[in-house]
């Protein structure tokens, strides 16, 4: 039985590399989805938290957020769709306000592929990881040389990746 699910999950982790369109960078993959689900994405509030990465920000549930490289400012919306979206979802809200508490940059919204307002900051749309497991977690820093932690000002990390993989 185990060794099914682990063929499904891994034939699911190939379906959404492949229909990314992307290919494994230096080291391969290390992170395959099963940590935090749409729901810890789901609110709005950002905060801030202490981490190696220094101060961050984090969703209302906790889970650090995320800048994706393809993405540019202001634009109207994210280009982390399908099979991305699977592994990166994206944070959303229900206000066009979103609740912030010690993030500096500027929050907003875009209307997200679903039709849900995702949160922006700075005008770059936030995603968390799929297979950050618990509050605080950074394994998507770095990942594909592509998806960047982000700090209280708005700005993306760029030191320390948690580990190289192919972006999504």
């Amino acid at each position: 039985m185990k060794a099914k699910i682990g063929i499904a999950l891994s034939a699911l982790a190939l379906a959404a590399l492949t229909a990314c369109g992307s290919t494994a960078g230096p080291g391969g993959i290390y992170n395959t989805p099963g940590g935090s689900s749409s729901s810890d994405s789901a609110t709005g509030e950002l905060h801030t938290a202490s981490t190696s990465l220094g101060t961050i920000v984090v969703n209302g549930a906790g889970m650090t957020v995320y800048f994706f490289d393809h993405d540019k400012p202001n634009e109207t919306a994210s280009t982390c769709t399908g099979a991305c979206l699977a592994l990166w979802p994206a944070v959303i809200t229900a206000s066009a306000t979103p609740t912030i508490s010690g993030v500096t940059g500027t929050v907003g919204t875009i209307t997200g592929t679903d039709g849900a307002k995702q949160v922006t900051l700075n005008g770059l749309p936030l995603y968390t990881y799929a297979a950050d497991k618990e509050a605080g977690d950074t394994s998507g820093q770095g990942f594909g040389g592509i998806w960047w932690v982000v700090d209280a000002n708005g700005a993306k990390v760029t030191s320390a990746p948690a580990q190289v993989g192919s972006g999504y």
